[in-house]
This record gives C-alpha cells, sequence and structure tokens, in this order.
C-alpha cells in the first residue's frame, strides 16, 4: 500500500536523472512505512562510524524479498543496488526499479559485463552500491551462506573503496522467498547488523579471494549465532538495545 501510494509521484520523478534522487528517498519513505505496518521489532545496529562523504560497497547476505526494503530503511545517502534481471519485470515496481538502479541477468554474460560497467560509473558519480554477493537466494538462506561472487570484491580493489558486511539473520523467516513458497509471512523480530568497514586501500587483485572469505566469515559468523537454534530462539536472540542503537519499530 505505501508503495502504491506513493508510485505515481515515482513514475513523474524517473523521467529525468536529476530527480532520481528524489525518487530513491521516496523509497526509503516507502519501505520504512511498509516495515512499521507489519508491526514486529525491528533493530539495527550500527558497528560503523557512517561517513556520509565517504563512497561504500555494501555486501548483505540475500534471504528475502525483505532484504531491499531492509536496506533502504537502515542506509542513508543515495545507494544504488545492483538485482536480478526479474525484478525489473515486477508489476509497477519493475518500472522504478529499472530505471533507478541496476538489474543484471547473470545467465548472460553481456548483461553481467553490462551492469559491472554500471557499477563502477555509479560509484565515480559518488553513489555507494549495494551487491548481494550470494547473487541469488538459496535453499539455506539466512543460515548457509552460498558461495560469494567476485565482483563487489573486485570492484572495491579496483576503486579502493571499503566493503561493509551487512547481516540480516532473520528476513527468510519472516517473509521466505516468494518464488519457493509464494508470499507468506510470518511474525519474527527483526534485525540488521552493519559491520565496520574493510578498507581496501593498497590491495590488488591478488588479494581478491583474501578479501572475499573475510566478508564471507564476518555474515556467516553472524548467522550462525543468532540461528543456532532456530526451533526455540524466536526471540532469545533479540536482545534489549539502548534508543540510540535502535531504529525502527
Amino acid at each position: 500500500m505505501p508503495f502504491v501510494v506513493t508510485y505515481p509521484v515515482q513514475v513523474f520523478l524517473i523521467r529525468k536523472p536529476q530527480w532520481h534522487r528524489h525518487v530513491h528517498n521516496i523509497n526509503r519513505l516507502w519501505s520504512a512505512i511498509f516495515l512499521r505496518m507489519f508491526l514486529t521489532p525491528l533493530q539495527v545496529e550500527w558497528r560503523m562510524k557512517f561517513d556520509p562523504k565517504q563512497r561504500y560497497i555494501f555486501t548483505p547476505n540475500h534471504s528475502s524479498y525483505l532484504d531491499i526494503p531492509m536496506m533502504l530503511r537502515a542506509i542513508p545517502g543515495f545507494l544504488n543496488f545492483v538485482g536480478k534481471s526479474s525484478l525489473a519485470k515486477v508489476p509497477l515496481w519493475g518500472k522504478v526499479y529499472g530505471t533507478l538502479y541496476i538489474s543484471v541477468d547473470r545467465r548472460s554474460a553481456m548483461s553481467s559485463a553490462k551492469s559491472y560497467i554500471q557499477s563502477k560509473k555509479t560509484l565515480d558519480e559518488g553513489r555507494s552500491l549495494v551487491i548481494f554477493p550470494e547473487g541469488t537466494i538459496g535453499e539455506t538462506a539466512g543460515e548457509q551462506l552460498l558461495e560469494f561472487k567476485d565482483g563487489p570484491f573486485k570492484i572495491a580493489i579496483e576503486k579502493q573503496l571499503p566493503v561493509v558486511p551487512v547481516s540480516m539473520p532473520y528476513n527468510q523467516r519472516f517473509m521466505p522467498d516468494v518464488e519457493e513458497v509464494g508470499l507468506k509471512i510470518r511474525r519474527h523480530p527483526l534485525k540488521m547488523i552493519i559491520h565496520e568497514p574493510i578498507e581496501t586501500t593498497g590491495m590488488t587483485l591478488e588479494d581478491l579471494p583474501a578479501l572475499k572469505e573475510r566478508v564471507f566469515h564476518i555474515i556467516q559468523q553472524e548467522l550462525t549465532k543468532h540461528n543456532y537454534n532456530k526451533d526455540v530462539n524466536r526471540y532469545s536472540n533479540h536482545q534489549k538495545i539502548s534508543t540510540s542503537e535502535q531504529t525502527g519499530i
């Protein structure tokens, strides 16, 4: 509902590139309202000091269609997303996504190359980038990561920009993969951990495997910590936090 209400304004604003930042802000707004409407606890834990002047490459785990609204809700600034090409075909949202963000068909070498070029260009334009290094939602989403793709880490090294791992351990419980089980929502607290940036200054492409493994370990460690007993810990890992650390509901 929040998206549909704002959709006419978005369609009007995506006509001109200079207005795209405003469309992104509208997306952040409807995402925040959308998440609040579920009336479920939402915790965003910042382990980094966000610098609005710095460009980052955020690398979250991918477990649900809730991932993009969560990132929109939590991360400030004019972000760009790299997502699968099917997102650009979703009714209504596809028109906005295909214009504002980057879509890629990883089965196509040409599409992958195009998205790679677009990603580097968007960083040159001053926007931070969100890339899901798993590339897709796996059968063990949110619990055991799939093997990471090289793309985000190669871009980070070539642009000498920090990589920020992001862990979202509960999204798959709240809203499982729509393509697997259909639209199904199960009430569960939501949490996002935004880890400390990993600097790539001085790294070369020879350091790519080690960088990729480091990010993988950071995210996987957090997922394991929060999902160690998924049958009984529905609320046990959702610890109380201070007002300054909590966002959302």
